[in-house]
């Protein structure tokens, strides 16, 4: 935990430009931003991801997440938001301390999603029962 910066920016240790804070979340201006108002909510309980995160943490990320969604599109008048989080390396994710992006949306902002495509026959339902096999 000494060296996540999240935990140093919880503790006062670093400057934050900080919109938000109870007894278990914070939620500040990320640096760098994706556009203007671009928020992360954070746990105050250090935990790396989402897949590894409690229950109750996750409860009370969730339930900030919503407030501070509300909060940001009121404030930057935007058309919508992206609400989302990278879980691991691979998904893109470089700070190992659990967060949501709150990113506002505006109509023809120019950001696109990521690219879609169909299942084979049957892949489906194998991806599915892989899934559900898997499940805890």
């Amino acid at each position: 935990m000494n060296e996540c910066i999240f935990c140093k920016i919880i503790a006062g240790e670093l400057p934050s430009s900080m919109v938000y804070e109870d007894e278990h979340t914070v939620a500040f201006l990320s640096k760098p931003r994706l556009v203007n108002g671009h928020t992360l909510v954070v746990p105050k309980k250090h935990c790396a991801d989402f897949s590894t995160a409690d229950p109750e943490c996750l409860k009370s990320v969730l339930a900030t997440t919503q407030m501070i969604v509300k909060g940001v599109l009121k404030a930057t008048g935007a058309d919508g938001c992206n609400v989302s989080t990278n879980n691991g390396a691979a998904a893109g994710q470089t700070i190992f301390h659990l967060h949501w992006h709150i990113v506002p949306r505006f109509e023809n902002d120019g950001f696109t999603s990521w690219p879609h495509s169909v299942y084979a026959d049957g892949e489906a339902e194998k991806t599915a029962e892989k899934i559900c096999q898997s499940l805890e």
